[in-house]
């Protein structure tokens, strides 16, 4: 036991066993190295057959459900209609798919839908008007006028659903701005304690639901692309052209640009927040400077007139009881002089 114990206390056994020792971790460190290649293409080999999995039994999912999916399918009686006579092509609108996607219509159905109103809403609002006008009641018109005006209605019904999509897509419009500056605190908020951009927005679509509901559909929709488009740029730039304003064209800007050269998000979103507020401010604004024009109008048709009657009602009463004092005095007097008269 002695022996055994001064052979490894032996400085040279003890310099011998921890080269072995180092040599040996050496081998294992260099053998791991040279095997990580194929344990790293194994790892993705089985995240990538897992995700065709999920992505496979969720469209199994769509299927089965045949409603709240991300495809929409078009089976109604408008897309018949418009396959039949090919109003695509007669109607033909390059910009209606965005314009209806401004207004918040997505999906083939909406386009359908357009296209048979388009082309029936002309005939509906002409036979209207040649109703109206020519059995209910004709103004006293002639007939070169009643023509034009039945034209007038026709043309007007061929416009109507442009100007509705228009009207529907400002108003969305006007939520989402209103609510977009509190949106970029709150994503500021989240980025900064540390959620990545895809959480944090679904995150803040969440709580912007209360303030604007286009504003949390539009974000959960962003969420979304950034999560199936091949490129994060195009789910940018598809949300600020949903939304078309300049600010929110600015904040994808600078997130395409972050995401592109690698510079800090939290930076980004804060100054574009700091943009935004103060676009609104701005907004608020001009609204307020040009209140006193606007109320002009309607200060001299409706408030006028009754600071008139207020001012000169009292005048005008004290005028009316003299009149008819001095009536009453006059009519006592000549009855007065006629009693003398008699007597």
């Amino acid at each position: 036991m002695t022996e055994f114990a001064s052979t490894i206390m032996n400085p040279s056994n003890l310099i011998a066993i921890a080269v072995a020792v180092l040599v040996f971790f050496t081998v294992i460190t260099l053998g791991k190295s040279m095997t990580s290649g194929e344990q790293l293409d194994k790892r993705l080999k089985a995240v990538a057959q897992r995700r065709e999995e999920l992505r496979r039994q969720s469209r199994q999912q769509i299927v089965k459900e045949q409603s709240g999916g991300l495809r929409h399918k078009d089976d109604g009686m408008a897309r018949g209609f418009v396959d039949k006579f090919n109003l695509r092509k007669l109607l033909e609108d390059p910009k209606v798919a965005e314009n209806l996607a401004m207004a918040g219509f997505r999906g083939p159905k909406p386009i359908s839908t357009f296209y048979f109103f388009r082309f029936l809403m002309p005939f509906v609002l002409g036979a209207l008007a040649t109703f109206y006008i020519f059995v209910v009641n004709d103004f006293g018109q002639k007939m070169n006028m009643k023509i034009l005006i039945c034209v007038a209605m026709f043309v007007a019904g061929y416009y109507a659903p442009n100007i509705y999509i228009s009207n529907t897509a400002s108003k969305r419009r006007q939520s989402i701005v209103a609510a977009f500056p509190d949106a970029l605190d709150l994503l500021l908020i989240c980025v900064e304690a540390g959620m990545s951009i895809e959480t944090a927005l679904h995150k803040v679509s969440q709580e912007i639901g209360g303030t604007s509901i286009p504003l949390a559909e539009e974000m959960s929709l962003l969420v979304a692309e950034l999560s199936y488009l091949p490129e994060r740029r195009q789910a940018y730039e598809g949300f600020s052209k949903r939304t078309s304003h300049p600010g929110i064209k600015s904040v994808c800007t600078a997130m395409i640009q972050a995401e592109k050269y690698g510079t800090p998000l939290g930076t980004a979103l804060r100054v574009m927040a700091k943009e935004n507020r103060e676009l609104r401010l701005s907004a608020a604004e001009k609204k307020a400077a040009a209140l006193p024009a606007q109320l002009t109008v309607p200060m001299i048709v409706f408030f006028l007139p009754v600071l008139f009657v207020v001012i000169l009602g009292p005048a005008a009463l004290k005028v009316i009881d003299l009149q008819s004092a001095n009536a009453k005095g006059g009519e006592e007097a000549a009855q007065k002089e006629a009693g003398k008269g008699d007597i």
